[in-house]
């Protein structure tokens, strides 16, 4: 519990489809919600101190993370900035500096990676984005949690995407909400990505999702889940052993 107050609450929002994709096979930008969907997804970074997303989603989706002007009328009526921070993740770092992303003011731009960032794109990126990078492999999401928490006082996070960010959150208990819109529609094939990505190994521990709200419009479901993560499982089929201490898969690079 230490650890839970010393970061901040994270809420992530996906859109799906009714079997349970995020995108078609293709991994391609596809248009499937309602504006409502839409709109639902601006109302929660506006809530939020910072958006955060991995650099895959980024990079295939190339958004800017900005809100509307109402939105950000909103945030100042309660005496917050205009826009929220935006955050990005990659293990590797090579981001490309003209990503729209980067050509958008709204609001500051954090980068947390690692010093396998190359040193070209460390150059052009310090120009438009603060750095965080890591002597690690991998980035310490927890550690880029509690630095948001308390270097950015950051008390919310908005987490879009994607789904290996959103798994690795989970597999390491950072997720407190998901907020999901189920979307009247079936896409198939084992190789369209689910919440947590295409991988068939998943989660070293249990993970309880408690409906606290729910809502339809039109043909869209709208529901809210807290996250409730619990002890890893302690039932293994004969042989499999191992199953329950699978490692983290890494986030998007």
């Amino acid at each position: 519990m230490k650890d839970k107050h010393a970061r901040p609450f994270v809420a992530a929002t996906f859109a799906m489809t009714v079997d349970g994709k995020i995108t078609t096979k293709n991994l391609t930008p596809v248009d499937f919600t309602s504006r409502e969907d839409k709109l639902h997804l601006f109302r929660q970074r506006a809530l939020a101190d910072a958006v955060l997303i991995g650099h895959t989603s980024l990079k295939r989706d190339n958004v800017r993370l900005s809100l509307p002007a109402e939105l950000q009328q909103a945030r100042i009526r309660r005496k917050q900035t205009p826009a929220p921070l935006r955050v990005i993740v990659s293990n590797k770092g090579r981001i490309d500096s003209e990503l729209k992303i980067f050509q958008s003011a709204s609001s500051p731009i954090l980068v947390f990676s690692t010093m396998q960032m190359p040193r070209k794109t460390q150059a052009a990126l310090g120009k438009k984005a603060i750095l965080h990078l890591a002597e690690s492999d991998d980035v310490d999401l927890g550690e880029m949690l509690r630095i948001l928490r308390s270097q950015y006082r950051v008390r919310k996070v908005a987490c879009e995407g994607g789904p290996t960010l959103f798994r690795s959150l989970l597999e390491r208990g950072l997720v407190d909400q998901l907020n999901l819109t189920i979307a009247p529609y079936m896409f198939g094939g084992t190789k369209a990505p689910t919440l947590t990505g295409l991988s068939k190994e998943f989660l070293p521990a249990s993970v309880h999702c408690r409906l606290i709200d729910m809502r339809i419009v039109g043909e869209e479901c709208f529901l809210t889940y807290r996250i409730k993560h619990r002890r890893r499982w302690n039932q293994t089929a004969p042989g499999d052993a191992d199953a329950a201490r699978v490692r983290p898969r890494s986030l998007d690079k």
